[in-house]
């Protein structure tokens, strides 16, 4: 019987590894993983690389494990949000790398993973900065940056339902970067409010389907 729920939040976070790339579910505040974030500080994971659309808010989360020197580096697009303390202090000390991506090619890099796509190009970013040391193409009189796929080896995620075979649903904003991110990752792990029967979710509301979740955990 497949059942990919587990009994606790340090049961799910179970095995994660110095130096993985995380996948940190949710756009701005709304569906981001924070429960799993503060467990991951918990369990003592260091040196990790981080993917997020931003680089965390006040003292709590993914700016408690800045704070407390968990992160090496963070790929995100917006890393000044209402209050980055943290990760302003920690970037002016030298103790965190920026990757700076905009956020449609990060979430299109994240597929890119997740569909085993080599790359692809993209207009974003040529002419600019981020476009430093990257093989630039002209098709059809038009110029593209080449983009590199970003695969996670673990997926923070949130969402509001899922049933034990791992098959999820989300509330509004939170379907943003979480589905992507489901896909992109080797081991992929979510909080949900509510575990419900194998059925109760409508074939056609499964936002994300059970076979890209390895780990539920109800918070």
């Amino acid at each position: 019987m497949i059942n990919k729920q587990v009994d606790s939040i340090a049961a799910a976070l179970d095995g994660i590894k110095d130096g993985s790339t995380v996948l940190c579910g949710g756009f701005g505040a709304v569906g981001a993983p924070d429960e799993l974030i503060d467990a991951l500080l918990e369990q003592g994971a260091r040196d990790l690389v981080i993917v997020s659309n931003n680089a965390g808010v006040g003292t709590t989360g993914l700016a408690a494990l800045i704070d407390n020197n968990r992160v090496r580096k963070i790929i995100c697009s917006f890393p000044r949000t209402d209050d980055p303390r943290a990760f302003d202090k920690a970037y002016k000390e030298g103790r965190i790398e920026l990757e700076l991506v905009p956020q449609g090619t990060m979430s299109e890099r994240m597929r890119c993973a997740a569909a085993g796509l080599g790359a692809f190009y993209s207009p974003v970013s040529v002419g600019t900065k981020l476009a430093a040391g990257k093989e630039l193409r002209e098709i059809d009189g038009r110029h593209y940056v080449l983009e590199m796929p970003l695969k996670g080896d673990v997926a923070l995620l949130k969402a509001d339902r899922g049933d034990r075979w791992g098959n999820l649903t989300y509330r509004k904003s939170a379907r943003n970067f979480n589905p992507v991110m489901a896909m992109a990752a080797q081991l992929s792990i979510v909080q949900v409010k509510t575990v419900v029967e194998l059925g109760a979710i409508d074939p056609e509301h499964v936002h994300t389907p059970g076979i890209f979740i390895d780990r539920i955990v109800v918070v």
